[in-house]
């Protein structure tokens, strides 16, 4: 290993004894051997320190923490030590496969105005792959107009410039728990551009049971502000505030209420697409590519509100709003007749 590697991993541990032998073997298999890798125990009781230092890697550092201060405040004591030029982001858990670290090397190396290059990912689930949930192809402008709607990116997937993420305080912020990865791609895209390689390089694992409630309740209270943050400097202090409805009505999949409230949504959306558009200079197909997006969201929200009973079919064609395509009007039909019954039922209950 050099004084300097080129890529400086940073890695919070926590109980990770179970999956880490195999994270730690998929960066021995890296094609790119300029590594180090910063992990940062987090008083883990299962033996995650003994993994590490059995490997006897001397491109491996183990920071112990004194106490228990969650993965924000582990991955922010791993930064602070990072040499490399380049960052890469990996959780204890998921895989990096072989090319990943030589193909986005390359790419960061190639384009100097890029300051962030993440990778598609697959996911493992009980061991077997299946395609990722991220959507892909991504290209600048895709990223661009997704990120002001919700995170499109995998942490374990990402490289970004040091010397980029050093010029932020903190490195990312404990009070975005939970979404401090994309608080920190927002934070980075004031530096340079953010790309993607379409190409799978990392696997991520999914475990049984997920998140508690809490922990959702406060991942989407956080998701809000970073939302909020990221339109604002959009569209100024006035701005309508849609973040709430984005997290409840994108992100959670809860109906609009009314058309009122659909109608804020994408109003604001159409406000923040010209506000990208009139920022950075977008090819035709990009600009085709995110009134699609408007109009399959705008589509799918008034499927779901239908659906539910909370609106009406003939209010969707009443407005200036994207056009459905003919093969969606069978549904939208059948979606009226789901929530006029809905309705009826509501209404019985209530009588």
């Amino acid at each position: 290993m050099t004084a300097t590697p080129a890529v400086s991993v940073v890695m919070a541990v926590y109980n990770g004894a179970a999956h880490l032998s195999e994270t730690l073997e998929s960066l021995r298999a890296q094609t790119l051997s300029d590594w180090e890798l910063i992990a940062v125990d987090d008083c883990s009781a299962d033996g995650s320190v003994a993994v590490l230092e059995s490997f006897g890697d001397p491109r491996i550092r183990v920071i112990r923490s004194a106490e228990n201060g969650g993965p924000v405040i582990a991955r922010n004591r791993a930064f602070a030590d990072v040499r490399g030029r380049y960052v890469a982001g990996l959780d204890q858990d998921d895989l990096s496969l072989p090319e990943r670290f030589a193909r986005q090397v390359a790419f960061l190396d190639r384009y100097p105005d890029t300051v962030l290059v993440s990778t598609a990912a697959d996911q493992l689930v009980e061991g077997k792959r299946v395609p990722g949930h991220w959507p892909r192809p991504l290209s600048r402008a895709r990223i661009d107009w997704l990120m002001l709607i919700r995170n499109p990116i995998a942490w374990s997937s990402v490289m970004f410039r040091t010397d980029a993420a050093r010029r932020l305080d903190p490195f990312e912020r404990p009070e975005r728990r939970y979404v401090e990865d994309f608080d920190l791609y927002q934070r980075l895209r004031a530096f340079g551009r953010i790309d993607q390689i379409d190409e799978v390089l990392m696997l991520y694992r999914v475990h049984p049971g997920g998140a508690s409630q809490r922990f959702t309740d406060m991942m989407y209270a956080h998701a809000e502000e970073v939302l909020r943050d990221r339109h604002r400097a959009l569209l100024g202090e006035g701005t309508p505030d849609i973040a709430g409805l984005l997290v409840r009505h994108v992100m959670d999949g809860a109906p609009v209420p009314d058309r009122a409230t659909l109608d804020l949504l994408f109003e604001t959306l159409t406000g923040l697409r010209d506000a990208l558009t009139a920022q950075h200079g977008y090819s035709r197909a990009e600009l085709d590519y995110m009134d699609g997006e408007l109009a399959k969201l705008w589509w799918r929200l008034n499927r779901t509100g239908i659906r539910s009973g909370r609106l009406a079919l003939h209010q969707s064609f009443a407005r200036n709003r994207p056009r459905v395509a003919a093969r969606q009007l069978p549904d939208l039909l059948a979606s009226q007749a789901i929530g006029a019954v809905r309705r009826l039922r509501t209404r019985s209950l209530k009588g």
